[in-house]
């Protein structure tokens, strides 16, 4: 029973740590005891995480063993040979258990993200805390105490699925809220900006972010040509390469809407609006050099602690406030109000608390309810609605078409993108993996005399007077692109921190061709004299081999 005992600890400690262990071949040879099964599952649920317990606690949920079936119900007899002529002869094609497995299995995967592959999911509620109704008449926001169920996804953006959690890249940070005026998705980052403010260089920034073509490797030169040329990138490569470029986990990170939003109260009167979702577990992040060690032994570090918290209770939860710029601020503001590479000056534009948001459930299901999420930012409920922001105006139509693409027609029949608060009626019919009722006996057009879903102009969108303008590409590269780079350098991060953003980037760009070098150090010194030339000395020290 002592070598037993040792032998199991052993066995334990190899899949928490991945040593190495010599197994004794008669502790194998022999099945357990139920005395030892008893021990065995004592130490594992005291010394295994959550995330490594997931099989055991299924298993213990279990009250018996259900009947092995084909997709489509059928009991199977065996399924741990194919069908043959004799036990070496050749296998039929009458054996459609065989035929089910398979041709399910060569389907089994999706097309992959293009962006924001690698992701995590949770699920939780949303509690207003504050009265904003003077600004919004969204049913999310009607009064103090109402919740609203939501599912969030956490995501790195540029790497593959099997990419490390830890890599320096922005982190996708959406939210569905399920209300019931239909599905409020926001969907932001952890960055407050962006790299671009006109979406017609987003699939071009993709592709620097990517693969080089014929190498198939990341490609420092394509990375800072592209960034280096449109110097409106610059605020938020600060961001990127600072401290905040690697977060300690999901947990650990604030989300933001990102871009310029609308809020229209019951009156019609409305304002413009920026979201923020501060985390509660207080803003960590990972030096680069624990950041590596992590990407090599755990590479799904940030999924695997969402996971282990949610499961040990230990829930993590955000604060929502709101920024708020009238129509007339905006007009006059010295920076435009709808420019994705610039924030709202917090003294100018406090911020507003709304509620709070807590993550209580991991997914039943990673496929079914995390791969396929899909979130648009065009899902906004009465009361939220569109700006001017030209990087928002892009993503009302990518978002949908990519869903579309990913995972068909009807994608909003499944149940994790279901707005299940309220029912979708409409005149959409049929298309692939139509799996509702499809409207039952409803007429398939509009207008109609037969009592079909019909429209309310109680919910139009708020109006609002666009002066006379020529339609023109308008080009902004020019558009102040500096300023707030500088602020961010010198008046946001410390001693010390400036010293970890500067060694951070010449140590990425001193792989870029030399004249690309050239070209970030006056664009980092336009921002700030003393940034650029501290990069360029980094530089310096690295060609003459003292770095």
């Amino acid at each position: 029973m002592r070598r037993m005992a040792s032998f199991l600890r052993a066995l334990i400690l190899r899949s928490v740590n991945a040593r190495p262990l010599q197994v004794p071949t008669t502790s194998l040879s022999r099945p357990l005891t139920g005395l030892q099964t008893a021990v065995r599952t004592k130490m594992t649920s005291q010394e295994r995480p959550k995330s490594a317990m997931q099989l055991t606690e299924y298993a213990e949920q279990q009250k018996s063993k259900e009947q092995l079936t084909t997709s489509h119900g059928i009991p199977i007899d065996c399924k741990t040979a194919v069908q043959t002529v004799g036990p070496r002869g050749p296998m039929l094609m009458q054996d459609v258990v065989y035929m089910d497995e398979m041709a399910h299995f060569d389907r089994e995967r999706i097309p992959e993200r293009v962006v924001h592959a690698k992701g995590a999911g949770a699920f939780g509620y949303f509690e207003v805390t504050h009265d904003i109704t003077k600004y919004c008449k969204a049913k999310v926001f009607s009064e103090i105490g109402k919740k609203t169920p939501l599912a969030v996804r956490f995501s790195t953006v540029g790497g593959e699925q099997g990419s490390a959690d830890t890599v320096r890249d922005p982190r996708g940070f959406a939210v569905k809220f399920y209300t019931e005026e239909g599905n409020w998705d926001l969907v932001g980052n952890n960055t407050p900006i962006f790299f671009i403010r006109d979406p017609i260089h987003f699939p071009n920034f993709i592709h620097t972010q990517k693969r080089n073509p014929v190498t198939h490797l990341k490609d420092p030169d394509m990375f800072w040509d592209f960034l280096t040329l449109r110097p409106e990138s610059i605020h938020q490569v600060s961001f990127l390469f600072s401290d905040r470029g690697i977060p300690d986990g999901h947990r650990h990170m604030n989300g933001y809407g990102s871009h310029t939003f609308k809020l229209v109260n019951d009156k019609g009167e409305a304002v413009y609006c920026k979201f923020h979702l501060k985390t509660d577990q207080g803003s960590k992040c990972i030096l680069p050099e624990k950041a590596a060690v992590i990407a090599g032994t755990d590479p799904d570090y940030s999924i695997r602690d969402l996971y282990n918290a949610i499961a040990t209770k230990n829930f993590p939860s955000w604060t929502l406030y709101i920024q708020v710029m009238t129509f007339e601020e905006a007009e006059k503001h010295r920076w435009n109000p709808f420019d994705l590479t610039k924030i709202w000056p917090h003294k100018e534009f406090p911020l507003i608390p709304v509620g709070k948001m807590v993550l209580d459930r991991n997914p039943k299901n990673y496929f079914a309810e995390v791969e396929q999420m899909a979130y648009e930012p065009s899902n906004m409920p009465p009361g939220i609605e569109t700006s001017p922001d030209k990087m928002l105006q892009g993503r009302l139509f990518s978002y949908m078409d990519t869903h579309r693409h990913r995972l068909g027609p009807n994608y909003h029949m499944i149940p994790v993108n279901c707005p299940f608060q309220t029912r979708a009626r409409n005149y959409q019919r049929d298309g692939f993996m139509c799996v509702d009722s499809n409207h039952d006996g409803c007429p398939n057009y509009y207008p109609n005399s037969f009592s079909g879903p019909v429209d309310d102009m109680k919910h139009r969108a708020a109006h609002y007077h666009l002066p006379a303008a020529d339609v023109e590409r308008y080009n902004t590269a020019d558009d102040d692109n500096f300023t707030q780079a500088g602020n961010f350098y010198r008046d946001v991060l410390s001693a010390e921190e400036r010293t970890r953003l500067v060694e951070n980037i010449a140590g990425h760009i001193k792989d870029a061709a030399e004249f690309i070098q050239k070209r970030a150090v006056e664009n980092f010194s336009k921002c700030d004299p003393e940034y650029g030339a501290r990069i360029a000395q980094l530089l310096e020290q690295y060609k003459a081999g003292t770095k």
